[in-house]
């Protein structure tokens, strides 16, 4: 495994992440299909086992039951590993709630300690806030009061849009910043990327599978169906087949040594900017395989090639989804 500096914290991340939204299933109806709590487990420890030590979780997911399972694998091991949580999807009044007060932010963080079974976080961030309040320093005070008294080592906020990001770190000033980045949605590292790297705020790219899109296994003219409980059963038909047709045009990045996730995998982390990828990881073997990706990284062909895909307008035609 190969890490890289996560910001100017001082702390060392794994290149690849392990993003545990999946792992929390799909009993509230947000997440990637049916999970099987002692495959989601044994995904962790060999993913462990191989170096990897960025877990990025959210209190929201499975309404506290990724973080559950967390804080039974680390038991023993939390030396060994950065974690980074989220607040403000307040689940505790239902679905679709937010909330950002002061009160919540202490109230939500004892919560997740106490399901992850630790005192403190490496990593707190507020959970995709509309832009109205990244532009209130006031936001932002919470948070760096808690990292003042130890209970976090550092702060940051998940956003959806490169303006949100970029107003967050202009009046922030986070540790990190994360946002969903990959082959389809690749204008972050046009102006966000940049200003990040200026300040010392790390980038936590997420959905480097573009939502499993960029895994391969969806082909165009092979029927499938989403599970019950997978968010994606909702999306337009028009826009995954856009997606599917998309990934299609990829083929050129298989070969020998390098599957289209990997592909995908390495071009999230060929941008300099980046501290670390979190990929969904539900079984060991997709822990190996996603792993393996840093063991080398795409060559200047392909990546030449794919941004004159970019150039020419190769993405899907709208975003529906915009993250975890």
């Amino acid at each position: 495994m190969k890490y890289r500096d996560f910001g100017k914290t001082g702390i060392k991340v794994s290149e690849i992440g392990f993003g545990t939204w999946a792992i929390g299933g799909n009993s509230h109806g947000m997440s990637y299909g049916p999970t099987d709590d002692k495959a989601s487990t044994d995904a962790v420890m060999r993913a462990m086992d191989l170096g990897l030590n960025f877990f990025d979780t959210a209190d929201v997911y499975g309404w506290g039951h990724a973080e559950e399972l967390l804080g039974k694998c680390f038991r023993g091991r939390r030396d060994r590993i950065i974690l980074a949580a989220k607040v403000g999807a307040d689940f505790y009044q239902g679905t679709g709630f937010q909330t950002f007060t002061p009160e919540y932010i202490r109230f939500a963080l004892e919560k997740s300690l106490a399901r992850l079974q630790t005192d403190y976080l490496d990593v707190y961030q507020l959970h995709n806030p509309p832009l109205k309040l990244l532009g209130n320093e006031a936001t932002y005070a919470t948070l760096k009061e808690l990292k003042k008294e130890g209970k976090i080592r550092a702060w940051g906020v998940s956003v959806f849009t490169a303006v949100e990001g970029i107003t967050a770190i202009n009046v922030g000033h986070p540790d990190c910043l994360q946002i969903a980045y990959n082959i389809f949605s690749f204008r972050p590292a046009e102006q966000l990327f940049p200003l990040a790297f200026e300040k010392g705020c790390a980038i936590i790219a997420r959905e480097p599978l573009a939502n499993g899109f960029l895994t391969g296994k969806y082909k165009s003219g092979k029927p499938f169906r989403f599970a019950a409980g997978d968010m994606r059963k909702s999306w337009p038909d028009d826009y995954i087949k856009a997606r599917i047709e998309a990934a299609a045009q990829l083929g050129f990045l298989e070969r020998v040594g390098q599957s289209l996730p990997q592909a995908a995998l390495r071009y999230s982390l060929s941008e300099a900017s980046v501290s670390t990828v979190i990929v969904g990881i539900k079984t060991p073997e997709q822990a190996d395989e996603n792993i393996e990706a840093v063991q080398a990284g795409l060559k200047e062909t392909e990546l030449a090639k794919i941004r004159e895909m970019q150039a020419r307008g190769f993405k899907p035609e709208r975003e529906i989804w915009k993250e975890s």
